[in-house]
């Protein structure tokens, strides 16, 4: 439990000193005041908004502009987590300078402490500048949603020799460029345990196994709110959803019947005042 600021040097010294990191993702005022309470190390304002908070099919629509909304809102609940923005699609693909100019706008308009970029060696380039900008990066590898019309679909990587090879090489890569941790998504457990044991900077996982240096979950996954699909990885701690429709339709049936709002709720006025009316 973060009792105190988690930092990235926070996330190094739990790497260091084996206790495991917690993330949740979050994307308005009042959960990340929740999340806080309880004392969660991380909070990610992740791209997965798209699909949870604005309803798209994928991660692809969100748009820099709506990331920059939703992480304002985070971080004025934000005390003692580390609040990391995810950089969204093509918001750091076309150039090293647009890529820095993004995700400077997470630190200096939506009140992000660090970013997070999907990736190997296609975006070392924008991860150096934007750390050399003095902006930490948190890498993420394996299945990079941003990337699933290349993937055809939302599957596991790295179960094969030479894509496995080639993601145990990418997490060097990363860290060699400065990145201060790497999200593991959909990835073989072996292989999770295999990469964390090789780098010196902590391992998220999703989807990855229990051998990571931490794990993260989307916070309406674990809620139990998000209907529409449930990964494999996902374990629901709280089923809100069924909650939800239940104190729905108990109000609905107490409005109906003129049960609320009852006199507790009411305002009162002095007799003789309505008397003059």
């Amino acid at each position: 439990m973060a009792t105190q600021k988690f930092t990235v040097q926070s996330f190094k010294a739990s790497k260091k000193e084996k206790r495991p990191i917690t993330m949740l993702t979050a994307y308005d005022y009042s959960t990340t005041c929740l999340l806080e309470e309880a004392g969660v190390d991380s909070i990610l304002v992740g791209d997965s908004l798209g699909m949870v908070m604005l309803g798209y099919d994928n991660t692809l629509r969100v748009t820099m502009d709506e990331m920059i909304h939703h992480t304002k809102a985070v971080s004025r609940g934000v005390r003692n987590a580390l609040l990391i923005g995810d950089m969204p699609f093509l918001s750091y693909h076309v150039s090293v300078e647009e890529a820095v100019r993004n995700a400077g706008r997470f630190v200096q308009e939506g009140g992000a402490e660090a970013v997070k970029l999907e990736g190997g060696p296609d975006v070392i380039d924008k991860i150096r500048a934007i750390i050399k900008a003095q902006i930490p990066v948190l890498g993420h590898l394996g299945l990079t949603p941003q990337s699933i019309n290349l993937f055809g679909g939302f599957k596991v990587q790295g179960k094969e020799l030479e894509a496995a090879r080639r993601l145990v090489d990418d997490a060097l890569l990363l860290q060699d460029a400065g990145v201060f941790g790497i999200v593991l998504e959909s990835v073989p457990d072996v292989l999770a345990r295999l990469i964390s044991q090789k780098l010196d900077i902590p391992t998220i996982g999703i989807g990855a196994g229990p051998h990571c240096d931490g794990q993260v979950l989307v916070i309406q996954d674990l809620l139990g709110t998000f209907r529409r699909m449930k990964p494999k990885f996902v374990k629901t701690y709280a089923e809100l959803g069924d909650a939800t429709v239940a104190a729905v339709k108990s109000y609905m049936e107490e409005v109906r019947e003129r049960k609320f709002p009852g006199p507790e709720h009411s305002f009162k006025m002095d007799g003789a005042l309505l008397a003059k009316l």
